[in-house]
């Protein structure tokens, strides 16, 4: 067991992996999923709407989608480190600027710079430069890789503590600090791909050619190749439906425990945190079944868990029905999460990935954005959150039909 765990660790895949992974988690517990902290916080010292409020949420993947071809032509053209080092310091800048700010144009001016740091340095690259070190271990590799965002949202109540207790200026400028000193040293483990080290792809010797009669070897589109088949859209609209769930989530789920159904911040934070428990439950099973099933029937299947886990929380009159929000939602999410780039990668190979990603990004905006403004919306215009959490729900219905359909093409 010591030999083979001494061979996979010098495999440097592995310690992209967790690099990458710890990353993700000060993303996650900084500023994801503590979103909604932030929200419930500043609402009741500002008064600001919680439509106006959940428009900075839309800035990173604004922000991501525009930039998301031309940070993909660098990752696959120059590597990954350069721009998540820099990334990881504008970022933790933001959140610095965010501890100063005192009118709703400073928080927006705060999240525009977080945003631009987060786009660097966060889901877009750390995913494109793991890619391109894994192919048959590839949703093993990207699902251990999401443990970091997973285990994110662990922090959520220590965040929610430090806002109660220092107050948010003070545990948003240490937060920025925090990401700066710790994510630093995480970024000089990324490299370009494998040959530069002289190692192999997954660490493992070439797979033997088959032998099968019409068996086809693995294809590497092209951009333009990707953008004609239908799969390419599909899974874009399937992706971009699972994110009007989760993002609703992040920036809504604490505001509408607090305001709807009584719970404090620290209490409601302590849902998430059970959320994020089963999503590191999800994380495993997709650990195990990534490489083993078919990953868009999986997703199809986590989609419906969406839709039923958002409605759970939306009606909720009983514990139960919040601790099965918890239960779907989570274990959907860390479960098909992984999946979405691996079915990528799968589908149109490791060539132009950084490219074809960041053109689905433009899509999967729609739902990155539409999410938070909807439910927003909705709870400004009645008081509540059932209605726009619902709506969301069925959308979501609709996005397991996208994945349903999305072949692999010929």
């Amino acid at each position: 067991m010591r030999t083979a765990l001494t061979d996979a660790w010098r495999f440097h895949g592995w310690r992209m992996v967790s690099a990458g992974a710890g990353i993700q988690f000060l993303q996650a517990g900084l500023l994801h999923q503590a979103f909604g902290a932030y929200l419930a916080v500043l609402s009741a010292q500002f008064g600001w709407s919680k439509t106006a409020l959940s428009g900075a949420a839309t800035l990173q993947p604004l922000e991501a989608a525009a930039l998301g071809p031309a940070l993909g032509w660098v990752i696959d053209r120059f590597g990954p480190q350069g721009m998540i080092r820099i990334g990881i310091c504008v970022m933790g800048a933001g959140f610095m600027l965010l501890s100063q700010i005192e009118t709703l144009a400073g928080f927006y001016a705060a999240f525009v710079v977080i945003a631009f740091g987060s786009s660097l340095c966060g889901f877009f690259p750390i995913n494109v430069a793991i890619i391109h070190w894994f192919e048959r271990l590839r949703a093993r590799a990207l699902s251990a890789l999401s443990l970091g965002l997973a285990f994110g949202g662990i922090s959520v109540p220590l965040v929610a503590w430090a806002i109660q207790i220092w107050g948010w200026r003070t545990t948003a400028f240490c937060s920025g600090l925090v990401f700066i000193l710790a994510g630093w040293p995480l970024a000089r483990n990324f490299v370009r791909r494998p040959a530069d080290l002289g190692q192999l792809v997954d660490g493992l010797p070439p797979r033997e050619p088959s032998t099968a009669a019409g068996e086809p070897g693995e294809r590497e589109f092209t951009t333009r190749e990707a953008l004609r088949t239908p799969a390419f859209w599909l899974l874009s609209l399937g992706h971009g439906s699972a994110l009007f769930v989760v993002t609703a989530v992040n920036v809504h789920a604490i505001n509408h425990l607090k305001e709807g159904l009584g719970y404090s911040v620290a209490q409601a934070s302590l849902l998430i945190t059970l959320m994020t428990a089963f999503q590191i439950v999800g994380v495993l099973i997709g650990w195990w079944s990534g490489d083993r099933y078919e990953k868009r029937k999986i997703a199809a299947l986590c989609m419906l868990m969406h839709a039923s886990g958002l409605l759970m929380l939306a009606w909720s009159r009983a514990t139960w029905m919040l601790l099965a929000f918890a239960v779907l939602h989570g274990s959907a999410w860390g479960l098909r999460g992984p999946f979405m780039q691996a079915l990528r990668a799968d589908y149109f190979g490791r060539k132009s990935i950084g490219m074809i990603l960041g053109l689905s990004g433009i899509i999967i905006m729609v739902g990155q954005i539409g999410g938070p403004l909807l439910a927003g919306a909705f709870a400004d215009l009645t008081g509540h959150y059932r209605y726009g959490f619902s709506v969301l729900a069925g959308l979501a219905a609709l996005g397991s039909v996208f994945f349903w359909l999305a072949r692999k093409p010929r």
